[in-house]
């Protein structure tokens, strides 16, 4: 007896190894979900700087002075303000791979689709994976347009980020792409924080209506701060 017990766990085999907490889905939401509301931290930091645009260029230009010396004398020229930037791109990439890799996870799981949908789980879906596309090429657009000045119209101004705003929303093109954008930004928040509020355990039936009040708020401010500069300069407030 005692020489087939042996046997038997010479022959087992050896343990599945633990998996880590990236690899798992509950790892990768949460992943997401902690780096979604970094950027909404920036969102509200970023909505509420842009909003000085109707103080006047003084005022606009100054803070934006402000942005390349913050965190002086203990911090040298501008490094406040790429350390910003490293932590914004890391949380972009990170909750942009993690949405890329929970997708292809859920499809191989269903490789057929239902024959009957929750119409507001699909929409919520489609919402999101749609409006995060848009974000990421709007990003793009946005860095090149007002940060580096490559695809600036009317003639890049380093350090006169009033001028350029006054340029770039001078045209019916930069509207548009700006709008549609911040439209995606509302629908994206108000779906990501009520998401990111499940998986880090902050939501309950008892919250539930509170939670849901606060995205949809978080969202309404955030969509009409945002467009509030283009429709601004449309309406000659802002020249």
């Amino acid at each position: 007896m005692a020489l087939a017990t042996k046997s038997a766990r010479q022959t087992a085999p050896p343990p599945a190894p633990t998996r880590g907490f990236w690899a798992s889905t509950l790892g990768k939401k949460t992943v997401m979900a902690v780096s979604g509301l970094i950027m909404l931290a920036y969102l509200v930091a970023h909505v509420a700087g842009n909003l000085k645009i109707f103080f006047g260029p003084e005022e606009f230009n100054g803070y934006g002075h402000w942005l390349r010396v913050m965190g002086a004398p203990v911090l040298h020229h501008q490094w406040g303000l790429w350390i910003a930037r490293i932590t914004l791109l890391t949380a972009v990439v990170a909750h942009a791979v993690s949405a890329y890799q929970l997708s292809r996870r859920d499809l191989k799981a269903r490789p057929t689709r239902y024959a009957h949908r929750r119409k507001g789980s699909s929409y919520a879906t489609r919402t999101m994976r749609w409006g995060g596309v848009i974000l990421g090429l709007f990003i793009v657009w946005h860095v090149l347009d007002l940060t580096a000045g490559t695809v600036h119209t009317g003639g890049f101004e380093d350090g006169k980020p009033y001028q350029n705003v006054i340029d770039t929303f001078s045209t019916w093109y930069g509207n548009v792409i700006y709008i549609v954008a911040m439209l995606a930004v509302g629908l994206h928040v108000r779906h990501g924080f009520w998401s990111a509020a499940q998986t880090l355990g902050v939501g309950n039936a008892r919250r539930e209506r509170a939670l849901k009040f606060l995205a949809n708020a978080l969202a309404l401010v955030l969509t009409a701060g945002f467009i509030a500069v283009p429709v601004g300069v449309m309406t000659g407030v802002v020249n």
